[in-house]
């Protein structure tokens, strides 16, 4: 049975949305920014939550800002529990604006980071170019995740655009794409000014279905991550998750909160 658990004292329960494998990394990835987090905040994070997060990005710039030897001890205790920790896309953007991308990479992976994100969220990039930085990553040994759209304040989501960079970056060599929203979750992407779903994203739920297993959804509030479960389901593919949100929303995942209990009821597998 998916998603089964023991409950003291021995009463075997299973998870009422029944979609959840015993291994909730086999489906629906879970995306952590970390904004700072010291070696031990993180290793209690790891210890109690590794089971149910898969990438931690280290959010923006604050890369640069770790002590080399913190940083490198960070990495490894990420890599030795099977989660993918790699820089934001900002610090990406930095290292290409001032034509220093095949530095940047190369200190990357010598500091042990396996993934990097690829993104253009302030400045521009066309398509070309985007597609040559995720080939060059991707010759270092990168796995590459990118990123759509524009941090700015009531920048929003462009349907033809976003299927256009889907396909090019995924014709690059790109694994994910993640679907911007900032750690606000507010007026930007496909968030309105008070963090919900644009009125129109019906319509871009439909043209997107067959680009759906690619997407990472940056839903930093509790509203958007059920209202993108109610769109896609328990297993849709998640970011900008707040260290001490995971638990809520493997929760949410697993219909363990009032708000998704009886949100998958008929996809229940008994």
């Amino acid at each position: 049975m998916s998603g089964t658990f023991e409950f003291y004292p021995s009463i075997s329960l299973h998870d009422p949305v029944g979609e959840r494998l015993n291994s909730a990394k086999e489906k629906g990835i879970t995306m952590v920014i970390d904004k700072g987090l010291g070696l031990r905040k993180l290793e209690d994070l790891l210890e109690t939550a590794s089971s149910y997060l898969d990438f931690i990005k280290l959010g923006f710039g604050t890369t640069a800002l770790y002590p080399i030897n913190v940083l490198k001890e960070k990495i490894q205790l990420a890599q030795a529990n099977e989660i993918s920790m790699y820089p934001g896309g900002t610090f990406f953007e930095i290292a290409f604006y001032q034509n220093k991308l095949q530095e940047y990479l190369t200190k990357a992976w010598e500091l042990g980071f396996t993934k990097i994100e690829i993104s253009d969220g302030t400045i521009q990039l066309d398509l070309d170019q985007r597609k040559q930085a995720i080939q060059l990553a991707r010759n270092f040994g990168f796995d590459v995740i990118t990123e759509y759209g524009k941090k700015i304040a009531g920048s929003t989501i462009e349907i033809e655009p976003l299927i256009q960079t889907i396909e090019n970056d995924l014709s690059a060599g790109a694994r994910f794409i993640i679907v911007e929203g900032r750690e606000s979750g507010e007026n930007v992407g496909i968030y309105d000014g008070r963090g919900n779903l644009r009125s129109d994203f019906s319509d871009i739920v439909e043209q997107l279905n067959p680009y759906h297993q690619y997407l990472i959804w940056e839903a930093p509030k509790k509203n958007q991550q059920v209202e993108l479960m109610t769109w896609f389901g328990p297993n849709v593919h998640l970011g900008n998750i707040a260290p001490d949100e995971i638990f809520s929303v493997e929760s949410l995942r697993r219909g363990l909160r009032s708000d998704t209990f009886f949100l998958f009821s008929g996809r229940e597998n008994n």
